[in-house]
C-alpha cells in the first residue's frame, strides 16, 4: 500500500469534528471566594463542561501578569499567576479534564508580552543599541515627541511610547500595536523564535493538547518600518496593511511550530487567531502550517442572510483553494454576545438560538465561548466598573461578554460564580447586573426548552451525525438565500442548515428535520429567526 493510501484510510484528525468550549478563566468559576476565577473553580465544573458534549476546552491567558489586558500581558509564558493558582493545580486540571475525555488548548501570546517581563525590563536597563533591545522593536526617534513612524495602536493612541522619556540621551521608543504595557517583540531576531520553541514545548511536555495563538499574522513587520499610508489606526491595519501584519516571513513560523507539534504523539492543535480576509487568512492553514483558523470574517457578522451566504462562499472557496476547512465562532471575549448583536431582547435571544444551531451544522470544528450555551445578553458594565484597556484608550469596551457566569438563581454567592460555603465571599471582578439568575445555569438545567438544554440536544445530534457518516471531513459548504429570506447551507447533498432570517415563515427544503432551535409550528415550515437541520434522501 502506498503512502497516500495509508494516509486516505488513517483515522481524520480529533479536532477535524471538535467542538471547543472557550473558558475565560476570571469569569467562570472562582474557587476561593475572592470574586476572580480561577483553576479550582475550572476544575470543580469540569463536569457541567463535560456534560455538554464538547471535545475540549480552550483556556484564555492564567499565565503570570500585571493583568493590565487581562493576562495578556505576559511576565512567564511557562508559569500559573497566582491569581489563579498554581501549576500544580493546572497539573491536576489537566489530568481530570483528560479523564473526562476533554483536550485542553491554552492561549500562547507571541506578538507581544509584559512591559514587566524580565527580558524587556532587561532591555530598558541595557540602552541603545545593546542586544537585549533587539529582543523588541526599540527605535531611535527624529527628536522631541515625535515617534519613529505614523503607526496607532488597536487600544487607541499611537502605537510607540518612549523607552526612557527622562534621559536626553536614550532616544528610543518602542513599539506595542495595542497598550503601552504590551512591547512587540522582534521577530526578525532569530534569539525570539528560540525563545518561543522552548514555550510550547514546555506546554506540550505537560500533556497540553493545542495551543491557541493570539494576533497569530502581526508577528513581523514590514522592513524599516515604513509609515502606514492611512492615519486611521493599525485595527484595519491589522487585517490588511503590510506595513504592520501579514508578512511572509510569518508563515514560516507556523511551519517550524507545525513541525514542533508533529514531534508529539498524538499530535498537537495549532489554532491561529488570523484577522484577514478569508483567502488571507485561508494561507495559515496550508497542510505544513496551522491546523485551523478562526473564520473572522463570519464571527463579527450580524442577522444579514445575504452577508452570511457571501461570507460563507468565500469561505469555501478559500478551503478549496487551500485545503484547510474553516473554524466556525459567533462568540469570544472580544465580541459582543449574539443575543444582543442580534438585536437584544427577546428578538435577539431567539435569534442566538437559532445561529448557535446553525454555527454547529456548518461543515468542520467550532467552538464555543462560555455562557453562549446559556444564551447570555452583553451587559452594560457601568462605566466606573469597567476595566478594559481598550475602554480607557480607544473607547471601546468588550468587559460586556466577560462578566462573571450566572450558576444559580440566588444572587448568593455571587450567583454561584464562587464556590464553598463561605458568607464572605468578595464581589466579583465585574459586576453581574440585577436578576443575573433569570440566565442560570441550575434554571436552565430544568427547563427542557432552555438554551442551554438545546446546544446539549445539538451537540448529542452533531455527534450522531459524525458517527452514521451524515457528516465527514471533506465536507464543505455551498450557500444561498432563497425567498423570504431563508439562508441554506448545504453541507452535502444529505444535510442541509437552514436558517429563517426574514419575518415571514418559509418553507423548507424537502426532507427530515432533525433538529430546530424552537418547535415548528407547521410541518415543513419554518417560522421567522428559527434555524433546523434536514436530512434529505
Amino acid at each position: 500500500m502506498s503512502v497516500s493510501e495509508e494516509a486516505a484510510l488513517a483515522p481524520a484528525p480529533w479536532w477535524e469534528s471538535a467542538v471547543i468550549y472557550q473558558v475565560y478563566p476570571r469569569s467562570f468559576a472562582d474557587g476561593d471566594g475572592d470574586g476572580v476565577g480561577d483553576l479550582a473553580g475550572l476544575t470543580a465544573r469540569l463536569p457541567y463542561i463535560a456534560s455538554l458534549g464538547v471535545d475540549g476546552i480552550w483556556m484564555t491567558p492564567f499565565q503570570p501578569s500585571p493583568q493590565v489586558d487581562q493576562g495578556y500581558d505576559v511576565t512567564d509564558y511557562c508559569g500559573v499567576d497566582p491569581l489563579f493558582g498554581t501549576l500544580e493545580e493546572f497539573e491536576s486540571l489537566l489530568e481530570q479534564a483528560h479523564s473526562l475525555g476533554l483536550r485542553i488548548l491554552l492561549d500562547v501570546v507571541p506578538n507581544h508580552c509584559s512591559s514587566e517581563h524580565p527580558l524587556f525590563q532587561a532591555a530598558l536597563a541595557a540602552g541603545p543599541g545593546s542586544p537585549e533591545r533587539d529582543m523588541f522593536h526599540f527605535v531611535a526617534g527624529p527628536g522631541g515627541d515625535v515617534p519613529p513612524n505614523n503607526w496607532q495602536s488597536v487600544f487607541g493612541g499611537r502605537a510607540w511610547s518612549r523607552a526612557n522619556p527622562s534621559s536626553e540621551a536614550d532616544t528610543d521608543w518602542y513599539l506595542h500595536l495595542f497598550s503601552p504595557a504590551q512591547p512587540d517583540w522582534n521577530w526578525r531576531n532569530p534569539a525570539v523564535g528560540d525563545y518561543f520553541d522552548g514555550v510550547l514545548r514546555f506546554w506540550f511536555d505537560k500533556g497540553v493538547d493545542g495551543l491557541r495563538i493570539d494576533v497569530a499574522h502581526a508577528l513581523f513587520k514590514a522592513e524599516g518600518l515604513p509609515d502606514s499610508p492611512s492615519e486611521g489606526g493599525v485595527v484595519d491595519g491589522l487585517r490588511s496593511n503590510p506595513q504592520v501584519s501579514d508578512q511572509e516571513d510569518v508563515h514560516e513560523v507556523y511551519r517550524r511550530w507545525r513541525t514542533l507539534a508533529e514531534n508529539y504523539e498524538p499530535h498537537r492543535l495549532l489554532v491561529g487567531e488570523v484577522n484577514l480576509e478569508p483567502a488571507r487568512a485561508a494561507r495559515y492553514t496550508r497542510s505544513d502550517e496551522m491546523q485551523q483558523a478562526f473564520a473572522f470574517a463570519f464571527v463579527k457578522l450580524g442577522w444579514d442572510p445575504g452577508a452570511w451566504a457571501a461570507v460563507g462562499n468565500e469561505l469555501e472557496a478559500a478551503r478549496l483553494l487551500h485545503g484547510a476547512t474553516p473554524t466556525w465562532a459567533l462568540e469570544n471575549h472580544d465580541i459582543v454576545r449574539t443575543a444582543t448583536r442580534f438585536g437584544g431582547g427577546e428578538l435577539g435571544a431567539h435569534r442566538a438560538r437559532a445561529a448557535l444551531v446553525a454555527l454547529l451544522g456548518l461543515p468542520g470544528p467550532a467552538y464555543l465561548y462560555q455562557g453562549q450555551e446559556l444564551g447570555l445578553p452583553e451587559v452594560d458594565v457601568p462605566a466606573e466598573a469597567r476595566v478594559d484597556p481598550m475602554w480607557a484608550r480607544g473607547g471601546v469596551c468588550r468587559d460586556g461578554a466577560r462578566v462573571p457566569l450566572p450558576w444559580t438563581v440566588d444572587d448568593r454567592q455571587n450567583y454561584g460564580f464562587s464556590l464553598g460555603a463561605s458568607a464572605s465571599v468578595s464581589e466579583p471582578w465585574l459586576p453581574q447586573p440585577a436578576g443575573w439568575g433569570a440566565h442560570a445555569v441550575e434554571l436552565q438545567e430544568q427547563d427542557p426548552a432552555s438554551a442551554l438544554n438545546l446546544t446539549q440536544a445539538a451537540l448529542e445530534q452533531r455527534r450522531t451525525l459524525w458517527r452514521d457518516g451524515v457528516f465527514t471531513p471533506g465536507d464543505g459548504g455551498t450557500w444561498r438565500v432563497e425567498p423570504g429570506n431563508l439562508l441554506v447551507c448545504e453541507r452535502n447533498e444529505r444535510f442541509l442548515v437552514a436558517v429563517a432570517m426574514g419575518d415571514q415563515p418559509v418553507q423548507l427544503p424537502a426532507g427530515t428535520v432533525l433538529l430546530s432551535s424552537a418547535p415548528l409550528e407547521e410541518a415543513g415550515w419554518l417560522q421567522p429567526n428559527n434555524a433546523a437541520w434536514v436530512l434529505r434522501g
